[in-house]
């Protein structure tokens, strides 16, 4: 019986291994969708939780978890600072301020939701995307500007983190 449980034991240590798996690529994505009813930009990143999560320890220094309820509030905070430093968005030649809305887990990503204030149509947008670069120098993130239903993408490679757009 005892020898059993021990290979119980070892398989399902050795499947907890296999299953274990570390994403082998560091890439991310931010859409900016401009809502022609509010007039203003709706921005939602998307990155892995994981590495979201160490790039925000590393930032401020403490230890913080998507996963545990307890660190919802702390995660908001630093999250808030956190894209107020690394996504910037400008239209037309001025500088849009951008509120933090709030994030969500989903599976293995966290979802982030920003906000712009209101402004006209832009005619030119030029965004600077610099998430998880304090983390990875071969962090790619993914870029998406959306005006009256006409998408532009391009990625941006790590150390790049501007890109500009004219609609």
């Amino acid at each position: 019986m005892k020898k059993s449980f021990a290979v119980f034991i070892l398989c399902s240590f050795v499947f907890c291994l296999l299953s274990f798996r570390v994403h082998p690529y560091h890439v991310g994505s931010v859409e900016f969708n401009y809502n022609s009813k509010s007039k203003t930009f709706e921005i939602t990143g998307r990155f892995f939780m994981d590495d979201l999560e160490n790039a925000l320890n590393k930032k401020y220094g403490r230890s913080v978890h998507f996963l545990n309820p307890k660190y919802k509030s702390d995660i908001n905070k630093e999250l808030e600072k956190y894209a107020s430093e690394y996504i910037r968005l400008k239209s037309d030649n001025q500088f849009i301020k951008l509120n933090y809305v709030g994030y969500e887990e989903d599976h293995e990503s966290v979802n982030i939701y920003l906000e712009s204030e209101t402004l006209a149509v832009p005619k030119k947008v030029e965004a600077a995307v610099s998430f998880l670069y304090n983390l990875f120098d071969d962090q790619m993130n993914i870029i998406h500007i959306v005006i009256d239903g006409k998408r532009k993408s391009e990625k941006l490679n790590y150390p790049d983190r501007y890109l500009y757009q004219q609609f």
